[in-house]
C-alpha cells in the first residue's frame, strides 16, 4: 500500500492558510502547514510530500530551495514576485485566485504525475474485492426501477428481472427481499446456469438418504432453506426443460418432494427470477416453456444498461470507489475530464465493467487523481493535452549517468583480463579521462561518445559476436543489443 502523500502549505498569512487548509480538506487532501524556516525538516520524509505550495510574500531563499529539490513539484498561489520562479521546471503551475475546484484537482493530478514519471522510476520500470453493483442513479430508468421495487416488494407476486449481464439484477432482487415482509427470512440465490441439470433437482428440492449413489444422508434443498424468505433463481433461461416442468408444478401447487422421497413439503417461498436472455424468443424455439414464463412474469422489472443512463456514471463511480475504500482501505479519484470520457464509453459489461475498471485504477494509481491519459486506451473518448513534466537538467543528467553505467559490476575485479584492462584504460581522443578541458565540454555527449567507442571496440575485437562482446563489457547480451539499436551500430558489409 502506497504511503499517503500530503501537501505542504508555506505562507505567512494565517487567514489565507486557514482558507487553503479548508479547501484542500474538502477535496480530500492531507495538508501540513509550515513556515519557511521549518521546510527543510519536512523534507526529512520527502517520500510523503506530494507538493509544496508557496503563497503570498515568498522569502528569497524559496528559489534556492526549489532548485535543491528537483524531485519534488512545487505550486504557487497568490505569490507577489513570480519573476524569481521563471524557468524552474519543477514549478509546475499556479493555483488561481480564488481557488477553482476543477483547476485545483487538475494541478493535484499533475503533481501525482510528476512523481509517477520521475526519470528514476521510468528507468526502473522500462485481496479479495467482491463486485458491488448499486442502484445509485438519478436517471429516469433508475428512478423507474426503484419505483417498481417499492410497488412490488410488499406483495407476494413473483418477479422476473430482465437485463444484460452486469446490470445489477441480483441487487434488485435483494432490494425486493429487504423491503418485503419476508426481510427477516433468508435470501437464497441459485445460479441455474452454474449447476449441471442432473444435480439441479437435488439442489432445489433436496434429497433423502440413499436416493442416489453418494446420497449418504438427507439433505435440505434451496426451497427449504428459503422457507419464509425469498428464493432468487438467477439465469432461469439456462434451466433444462425437465426442471422447468418440475418448477412449474411447485409454483402452481406450492408443494414439492425431495428426490427419493414421497412426503409433500409446503413451499412458503417467494420466487424472484432473472435472466439476460430473451425468453419470448426462446419460447418460439421451444427452449423455454410458455406456461412457466407467464407464471414467473407476473411483475417484470427491466434493469437498464449503463450506456442508457450515462448521467448516473459520476454518482455510481463515487459509490463504487467508496465501497472499495471500505473494503481495501485504498481509494482513487477522477478528474472531471476523466469522468466525461467514461460517460462516452459504451459499457458492454455494464456496472460490472465499471467496477473492474475502478479496481484496476486503484491498483495502478491508489490515492491519486486519475485523468484521461491514465485511463486504459479504450476508455479515452476525448482528446486532452497530456501533462508532460519537465525536469531540471541536473536531475536528468544524474539519471543519464546512472543509465550509462547500468549493467556494470565493479565489485568483482580480482580476475581482470587483458582485454578488460585495456578497456578500462581507454582514453578518448579529447583528453585523459577525469581531466576537464579548459574550454569545458558537454558531459552528455562526452559520456555517449565514450560508451559508443567502448562498444565498437568490443564488437570489433570479437568480430561482431555480440555475446562475446557483452562478456568483455560485463553486461547482459540483451542490454548490449539495446544499446547497439540505440546508437544504430551494425557491422559494415
Amino acid at each position: 500500500m502506497q504511503p499517503l502523500k500530503h501537501i505542504v502549505l508555506v505562507d505567512n498569512n494565517a487567514s489565507r492558510l486557514q482558507q487553503l487548509e479548508t479547501v484542500f480538506a474538502f477535496v480530500g487532501e492531507r495538508v501540513v502547514l509550515c513556515s519557511m524556516d521549518k521546510l527543510t525538516e519536512q523534507f526529512q520524509r520527502a517520500d510523503e510530500i506530494l507538493t509544496v505550495i508557496f503563497c503570498g510574500e515568498v522569502a528569497s531563499q524559496a528559489r534556492d530551495f526549489i532548485v535543491q529539490k528537483p524531485a519534488c513539484p512545487f505550486l504557487l498561489h497568490d505569490v507577489a514576485d513570480q519573476a524569481q520562479f521563471l524557468n524552474l521546471p519543477n514549478v509546475i503551475g499556479e493555483l488561481s485566485v480564488p481557488l477553482n475546484y476543477a483547476q485545483t484537482t487538475e494541478m493535484i493530478h499533475h503533481c501525482h504525475q510528476y512523481h509517477n514519471r520521475l526519470p528514476s522510476k521510468l528507468t526502473k520500470n522500462a485481496g479479495k474485492n467482491p463486485l458491488f453493483r448499486s442502484l445509485v442513479g438519478i436517471s429516469e430508468p433508475m428512478q423507474q426501477v426503484r419505483f417498481l421495487i417499492e410497488q412490488v416488494a410488499s406483495t407476494a407476486a413473483n418477479v422476473l428481472i430482465l437485463g444484460e449481464s452486469g446490470t445489477g439484477k441480483e441487487v434488485v432482487a435483494r432490494n425486493i427481499h429487504n423491503l418485503s415482509d419476508r426481510a427477516k427470512g433468508a435470501f437464497v440465490p441459485v445460479n441455474c446456469g452454474a449447476i449441471p441439470g442432473d444435480l439441479l433437482e437435488s439442489e432445489l428440492f433436496g434429497h433423502e438418504k440413499g436416493a442416489f449413489t453418494g446420497a449418504i444422508s438427507t439433505r435440505k434443498g434451496r426451497f427449504e432453506l428459503a422457507e419464509g424468505g425469498t428464493l432468487f433463481l438467477d439465469e432461469i433461461g439456462d434451466m433444462p426443460q425437465p426442471m422447468q416442468v418440475k418448477l412449474l408444478r411447485v409454483l402452481q401447487e406450492r408443494t414439492f418432494e425431495r428426490v427419493g422421497g414421497s412426503k409433500s413439503i409446503k413451499a412458503n417461498v417467494r420466487i424472484v427470477a432473472a435472466t439476460h436472455q430473451h425468453l419470448e424468443e426462446m419460447i418460439k424455439t421451444n427452449d423455454f416453456r410458455e406456461d412457466l414464463y407467464y407464471r414467473l412474469n407476473v411483475f417484470p422489472i427491466e434493469t437498464p444498461a449503463l450506456r442508457e443512463r450515462k448521467e448516473d456514471i459520476p454518482l455510481l463511480l463515487q459509490e463504487l470507489v467508496n465501497r472499495f475504500e471500505q473494503e481495501s482501505g485504498q481509494t482513487v479519484r477522477f478528474t472531471d475530464r476523466a469522468i466525461e470520457s467514461l460517460q462516452e464509453h459504451p459499457w458492454s459489461g455494464n456496472v460490472r465493467e465499471l467496477s473492474n475498471l475502478i479496481e484496476r485504477m486503484i491498483i495502478m494509481y491508489g490515492e491519486q487523481v486519475v485523468d484521461v491519459s491514465e485511463l486504459p486506451l479504450k476508455y479515452r473518448h476525448i482528446d486532452v493535452e497530456q501533462f508532460e513534466p519537465e525536469y531540471p537538467e541536473e536531475l536528468q543528467e544524474k539519471e543519464a549517468i546512472n543509465e550509462l553505467f547500468a549493467g556494470f559490476d565493479y565489485d568483482e575485479q580480482d580476475d581482470i583480463t587483458v582485454e578488460e584492462e585495456h578497456a578500462a584504460n581507454f582514453t578518448p581522443a579529447s583528453g585523459e579521462v577525469g581531466l576537464l578541458p579548459d574550454d569545458g565540454l558537454n558531459l552528455k555527449e562526452y559520456l555517449a561518445d565514450l560508451e559508443v567507442s567502448l562498444i565498437k571496440q568490443s564488437l570489433e575485437r570479437t568480430d561482431w559476436v555480440v555475446a562475446r562482446a557483452a562478456e568483455l563489457l560485463e553486461m547482459r547480451r540483451t542490454t548490449l543489443v539495446e544499446k547497439m539499436r540505440k546508437y544504430s551500430l551494425q557491422k559494415e558489409a
